[in-house]
């Protein structure tokens, strides 16, 4: 399916656009793309008067100073850090079938899952590790662990060494492959990221204490969606086009059994029949 969407609504991209459209046949080059792991944390929503329960998904609003989707709704993510790629203590589907389903190697695939899941730590407080492979996850409400949380996003520990440290297992089998997006070249910055899907554990408490972000929390994925539409709230299509995917859910763990078709999507600018510049994507079918 081709889906064509609008470089109006976000005015940094915008003006991108623009800016590329008139290079003509002399368009500069185009870096490298960094890999990438953004995670959708999902939830069913607590029963509310007006409200017939259904899924939830964990969202930030980023800082207006940011050089990447600047305040834009997102999901917790971020490229890879180099330390990623260290063996770590690993709990779920081994890395070669996670490299199967993924359509990468085994040394981009440990990559990609460890920076999901230290990602999520950053920049939520949620760990997807436990001592057991099927076991509690840890709680990280304690002191220690805000410190060992700062730690990391401070770049002092990675992931690997704190997994190590503290006797736990990287818990692959919470995650669900959903997407697979790469930043249109117009972009400063390039970015080769994998969407999974993780359902919230049961007692955990998600934040927003990243300094990526200006606010966060649960919403409904058509709340965001209708907010969008409304010009109210600033999306990139991979996040709109997952969204629209958990808004068909009927709970949070429907949405996660899911398993999509996932191929490398990467949006192209041109123009419409109207003459607008759009970025044109080719979405996978069913």
């Amino acid at each position: 399916m081709i889906r064509d969407f609008s470089t109006r609504a976000t005015p940094t991209l915008y003006a991108r656009a623009v800016e590329w459209d008139g290079y003509g046949d002399n368009a500069p080059e185009v870096p490298a793309a960094r890999p990438a792991a953004t995670v959708m944390l999902v939830r069913d929503a607590p029963a509310a008067p007006g409200h017939d329960g259904g899924l939830e998904v964990f969202m930030l609003l980023r800082v207006g100073t940011m050089a990447f989707a600047p305040n834009t709704m997102v999901f917790p993510g971020g490229g890879v850090d180099r330390r990623d790629g260290v063996d770590v203590p690993w709990a779920g589907p081994p890395v070669h079938a996670w490299s199967a389903r993924l359509g990468s190697d085994d040394d981009l695939t440990r990559m990609i899952l460890v920076a999901a899941v230290r990602e999520v730590f950053e920049e939520c407080g949620v760990l997807l590790a436990s001592t057991t492979e099927g076991g509690r996850l840890i709680d990280t409400s304690s002191d220690y662990w805000r410190g060992v949380r700062t730690r990391l996003v401070n770049r002092e520990i990675s992931l690997a060494e704190l997994l190590n440290e503290d006797g736990l297992l990287l818990r692959t089998d919470l995650l669900r492959a959903h997407a697979h997006w790469m930043t249109p070249v117009i972009e400063t910055r390039q970015f080769d990221a994998r969407i999974f899907v993780a359902m919230m554990p049961k007692g955990a408490v998600a934040d927003f204490e990243t300094s990526e972000a200006v606010h966060g929390g649960w919403f409904r994925p058509q709340d965001v969606l209708d907010a969008k539409a409304a010009g109210k709230s600033l999306l990139m299509p991979p996040t709109q086009v997952s969204l629209e995917d958990a808004a068909t859910a009927r709970s949070a763990k429907e949405f996660f059994a899911r398993e999509p078709v996932i191929r490398l999507i990467r949006p192209v600018l041109t123009r419409d029949e109207a003459g607008e510049l759009v970025l044109r994507a080719e979405l996978p079918g069913e």
